[in-house]
């Protein structure tokens, strides 16, 4: 390696060890000073660094990552408040808002959808299998799909 390139990967490292703390302390109360003092920048070197390298400041990428982690749960069924709370928001109303913006539905409606989305695969479940799969599985050739759909051990129940 030159020595003019190691700066560089140094400095790299160091940005992504700081959005590696991002990805695993999302759900925590952490602000700019902390993830800063991650990589040993000052705030706003930091700040251009990580935008130069992702694209984004890193307050944006934190909200990123917290509306990401949101929609998992919101799909399992969690409520707003507990989803609000578990990814590290603490006004559900600035959660719901930043969600509706990121996403275009507000919570609830998003969990609306994802809860319809479970009742039609529940009672169609072959429009939502990969038409090659199903072949390959014989699953399409058969007139009785749910019959080979219980003898292939795959349950449905948890297809989201």
């Amino acid at each position: 390696m030159k020595l003019e390139q190691y700066p560089k990967v140094y400095l790299y490292r160091r940005i992504v060890q700081a959005k590696r703390f991002i990805d695993d302390h999302y759900a925590e109360r952490i602000d700019l000073d902390a993830i800063s003092g991650e990589a040993y920048f000052s705030k706003f070197h930091f700040i251009r660094l990580f935008k130069s390298i992702y694209g984004k400041t890193p307050r944006i990428y934190l909200q990123k990552v917290r509306v990401a982690h949101a929609k998992i749960l919101l799909g399992q069924g969690f409520s707003t408040a507990e989803t609000c709370f578990a990814v590290g928001f603490e006004s559900i109303a600035t959660f719901s808002g930043l969600f509706a913006r990121s996403v275009g539905l507000p919570p609830s409606g998003f969990s609306a959808r994802c809860r319809e989305k479970k009742q039609r695969i529940m009672r169609n479940p072959r429009a939502y299998v990969p038409r090659c799969y199903g072949e390959q599985h014989g699953w399409f050739e058969n007139s009785n799909f749910g019959e080979v759909i219980s003898t292939s051990n795959v349950d449905l129940s948890t297809v989201t």
